[in-house]
């Protein structure tokens, strides 16, 4: 009884925030806290070690990270990695509804950021305003690192503590406060690599006594230089000749579509400027890689400030806590695809473009008579000949980012009656202002310009009887896209750019009040409590101008290419109670329960309860074990998502219907254009997670720990594309076709499906309608496509799909994931120094999901992104003055997603002997090791660092076409950080 009241009193301390104890202790003081349950308990000076395993990163881990953003030092973290669900500013992209840039997420388990709960100093923040897809998430790079004293992770189900999202657990950063004096801290980072890619750092904090309390102040300024894919040996050049697209920039020529070629192939245009490439077909045409556009990782900075202040009033003790931040950044995607005004592929060019640009065709690989030159109509309804082409703008899409945020939270605690008791007040709030600074184009505009009809104000001319006019400006020359480097030419390009923003705020306000202590005493203890309310107001609008808005009025069609468009308008009133009991059930075994009650205005109630089980049969062994269900309300993006632009993919290979409707057959993924669409009648993701394992510390310098995780996470939110082409093949009303009508959902098919009678069934029927032969209609719609009757290996297979078909958020889908998790850590003590060894290994035994519109159950455990094994390990040696240690860390290998890749992709790995002998191709593992080292002075020191010391490139990765995967390998090389402290 005496060392646990003796632990109890020592997890008080540490929960007071004192930094000048934590200063004073050393690492192994630190690990104490760590076994004792400070994030996951509401019950204050109660050693509930063993109820749920809790990882803390303290000051020496972080300051020994190198580290420099919260997204970085995580990132060494096993519990956040694994699956695509966490993601950093090199996943961000320069569209509306791409990542958003400059921003950054954890994720716990592989099970995404909007299931991972953030806390600072144990209440909420607002999340990022911009959703990842329909994600809501916390942008823990608005987060200042410098502020940090310590971060707490609970990677198991914490529902039952802290209502909504707690699904996979707990990240909460815990703000220094208490501070005595001022320190300055300055760093510098670059790579190795000949360019520029340099990160500056300068904190600063300083506190001090004032009205008799204690003021906090800190603030911290981040500069970082971005990097692209030419900068890596690796990246400059694509992996595999069929990554390309068939769409070159304008400044490489056209292709002249097959659409418009009599013998149905792509035809490359003459001037191109990069060398041609022989497609699939045979055919050589002037090709496009992503490779010059990718920017491997964004720039970014940031600049922050806050304090903390303290003070006791009578026999009350009020915290105040207040940090703004502001950050920068951009990102680009690759150069928008040039299409019709529906979107189909192909643009339609005039034929004096082509005359004009090459005479009489003496230089053409190919003759004017190989053409067909069709009619088409421009916007001023003038009936015009020409041809297709197929091309892409010049510019990467790129857009610039600003976001602040700010979080203020006030509270006061005190005592009646032996009980403790604390209520505050929480506001916060992020706010994020998107534009697109060059790469955006205005489709009617530049569809007017290759016709002749664009005025200089921007308008578009009327014909009346063949002449044009303008209402205002003056009429401009038609564009020609064959002539580049023209200075005429390109200034009427440059007329149809556009700048479309985007603006979102996301809000939060919160009250809380909680008591906690003892209720009775039990045995030769107490059994204590904690029981509170919590109030929550949340607010989020996430709105594009105009020029980037789709609606069912402009056939979902945004004004400009390639952009998307994401709106998005909701708030959500909330409230919950919880109560937590711990009961020593003897001197061995101890019980934790917990229980809370949420009440959404918008979806309903939940009640969630965890129970969490310790018992210690000697002094140096503790066995633990809880169970507890959790939830994740539907965020407020998806609750509140009016119409989202964006790509979802199908399966062909998850439903053999699918396959052989709208796939021909094959088993690749598709990703096509789809309109997403709110869902009223959302429910509320569940989870039900066990963790149970033990803790053995046989000696005050060692410690082992091993415990076993599983989740059961049900309904959900996604798209189910799969599932809806699926659903359509049975249910008339789920095919469209055309555009889908406005408040409808379901699949869009080409609208010769419904108006061409050769195309109908037997019956009569087209596909649109009930009892519909599909069958005869698909052989209808191949033989249409085959007028020669070519044989089917000989013909360029046709899609009977339409664009932007209108797809629901559902419950639609369950993952179950559990894992092992494996720690341990021995320290040799020498009269010089002391020198410590730590190991930490999660091993993955299931990552089992559902396929989408498919009731298999895929094994993720070692496919893409799924690495079965994670592991690290730390060597290091410290004396009073200096330090010096070697950190190691391995991503196991697993297995390329070749089943995504093209055919024609498929086939080159084939011939370059990389695929095994079930068609796969495996990731290596990675290893990469860190150097760290620093000396402490009177008042300052000073500290080194090298990542990557071996300098090792990533594995290859066929999947991405960045040759890598950049979710779990990284392409920064070697890298070195110098740092300098000065304390006074």
């Amino acid at each position: 009884m005496m060392k646990r009241m003796l632990i109890s009193l020592a997890v008080s301390a540490a929960i007071s925030g004192s930094t000048q104890a934590a200063e004073n202790n050393n690492s192994n003081s630190v690990e104490e806290v760590e076994r004792i349950v400070v994030t996951g308990s509401r019950i204050k000076g109660v050693d509930l070690e063993g109820a749920q395993p809790l990882t803390v990163l303290n000051q020496d881990d972080i300051k020994r990270s190198g580290a420099n953003t919260i997204s970085e030092l995580l990132s060494d973290l096993a519990q956040t990695r694994g699956g695509d669900g966490s993601f950093s500013t090199s996943e961000s992209g320069g569209t509306s509804t791409s990542t958003p840039a400059g921003q950054a997420a954890a994720s716990l388990r592989g099970l995404g950021p909007s299931s991972t709960l953030t806390l600072i100093n144990g209440r909420r923040v607002a999340p990022s305003s911009f959703a990842s897809g329909t994600e809501n998430f916390v942008d823990i790079n608005s987060i200042p690192l410098a502020a940090i004293d310590r971060i707490e992770i609970l990677a198991t189900g914490a529902s039952a503590i802290y209502g909504a999202d707690a699904v996979a657990g707990v990240i909460n950063y815990i703000l220094k406060d208490d501070f005595e004096g001022a320190e300055v801290d300055v760093s510098f980072q670059d790579s190795t690599a000949s360019t520029d890619e340099s990160r500056k750092n300068l904190n600063f904090i300083f506190g001090t006594q004032v009205a008799d309390g204690n003021l906090t102040v800190f603030a911290n300024y981040f500069d970082r230089n971005g990097f692209s894919a030419t900068d890596r040996s690796f990246t400059k050049d694509p992996k595999l000749e069929s990554y390309y697209s068939y769409l070159p920039k304008l400044e490489n020529a056209p292709n002249i579509y097959y659409f418009s070629s009599r013998d149905g192939n792509e035809l490359a245009s003459p001037n191109c400027k990069t060398e041609l490439v022989e497609t699939e077909f045979g055919e050589q045409i002037c090709a496009y890689y992503g490779n010059d556009d990718d920017l491997l990782e964004t720039p970014f900075e940031s600049i922050s400030s806050g304090f903390t202040f303290n003070k006791q009033i009578s026999n009350l003790e009020w915290h105040t806590d207040f940090f703004f931040s502001k950050t920068k950044s951009m990102a680009q995607s690759s150069p928008a695809a040039i299409n019709q005004l529906d979107d189909s592929e192909g643009v339609w060019v005039p034929e004096d473009a082509l005359f004009d640009a090459f005479g009489d065709g003496a230089d053409l690989a190919f003759s004017y008579d190989d053409l067909y030159f069709d009619p088409f109509y421009t916007q001023a309804d003038r009936k015009l000949y020409g041809i297709k082409v197929d091309a892409r703008f010049n510019d990467p899409r790129t857009v610039e980012v600003e976001s602040e945020s700010f979080r203020l939270v006030s509270s006061l605690q005190g005592e009646i009656g032996g009980w403790e008791w604390e209520s505050g007040i929480t506001l916060s709030r992020s706010t994020s202002d998107q534009v697109a600074t060059k790469g955006i184009y205005n489709r009617y505009k530049f569809h007017g310009a290759l016709a002749g009809e664009l005025c200089s104000d921007g308008s578009l001319a009327s014909a009346d009887n063949g002449e044009l006019s303008c209402n205002t400006g003056d009429l401009l020359n038609a564009y020609n896209p064959f002539i580049s480097d023209d200075v005429a030419n390109d200034s009427i390009l440059a007329a149809t750019q556009e700048k479309p923003t985007r603006s979102g705020e996301s809000t939060v306000y919160g009250w809380d009040a909680r008591i906690n202590g003892e209720l009775f005493e039990f045995g030769n203890d107490y059994v204590r409590a904690a029981m509170g309310v919590e109030y929550r107001k949340e607010e989020l609008t996430d709105i594009p101008s105009l020029n980037s808005q789709a609606n069912r009025d402009n056939d979902y069609l945004v004004d400009v290419f390639g952009y998307g468009s994401s709106i998005s308008e909701a708030d959500r009133t909330q409230y919950g109670a919880f109560a937590e009991f711990y009961v020593p059930v003897s001197d061995e075994i101890e019980l934790q329960l917990a229980g809370r009650y949420d009440h959404f205005d918008d979806f309903g109630s939940t009640f969630n309860p965890k129970i969490g089980l310790t018992f210690r049969p000697t002094d140096s062994l503790v066995i633990r074990g809880s169970w507890a269900t959790s939830f994740r309300a539907p965020s407020l993006t998806q609750a509140g998502v009016k119409l989202r632009t964006t790509t979802s993919t199908y399966d062909c290979g998850a439903n053999q219907a699918v396959s052989d409707f709208y796939c021909n057959g094959e088993t690749n993924e598709v990703s096509p254009n789809t309109i997403e669409v709110g869902n009223p009648s959302l429910n509320a993701e569940e989870s039900d997670s066990i963790s149970f394992g033990f803790a053995f510390s046989p000696s005050e310098n060692t410690n082992l720990t091993v415990d076993y995780w599983q989740f059961e996470h049900e309904d959900i939110v996604d798209t189910n594309m799969t599932g809806i082409m699926a659903q359509a093949l049975s249910d008339a009303s789920l095919r469209h076709c055309g555009v889908v009508a406005d408040g409808e959902t379901g699949i869009s098919f080409k609208a010769d499906l419904c108006e061409v009678d050769s195309l109908y069934d037997s019956n009569g029927l087209n596909i649109s309608q009930e009892d519909a032969n599909l069958d005869q209609i698909l052989a209808n719609w191949n033989d249409y496509n085959n007028p020669e009757g070519l044989p089917a290996d000989e013909v360029r297979n046709v899609s009977s799909l339409y664009r932007d078909h209108v797809i629901p958020l559902e419950n639609t889908g369950t993952q179950k994931v559990a894992g092992i998790d494996i720690k341990f850590d021995h320290r040799f003590m020498f009269n010089q120094g002391d020198i410590k060894f730590a190991f930490d290994a999660t091993h993955y035994l299931t990552f089992d999901r559902n396929k989408p519109g498919s009731d298999e159950i895929e094994s993720l455990v070692g496919t893409w992104r799924y690495p079965e094994n994670i592991i690290s390990a730390k060597l290091s040696w410290s004396a009073d003055d200096y330090y010096i240690g070697l950190k190691g860390q391995y991503i196991d290998s697993y297995l390329d997603d070749i089943e995504g890749l093209k055919d024609r992709q498929k086939d080159e790995l084939a011939s370059l002997n990389v695929l095994d002998s079930n068609g796969d191709h495996v990731i290596d593992s990675w290893t990469v090791f860190d150097l760290y080292a620093g000396y402490d002075f009177k008042d300052m020191s000073i500290g080194l660092s090298i990542n990557n010391i071996l300098d090792e490139e990533p594995p290859v990765a066929y999947a991405s076409q960045r040759g890598f995967d950049s979710v779990n390998h990284d392409a920064d090389g070697r890298t070195y950080r110098v740092s300098f402290t000065y304390a006074f």
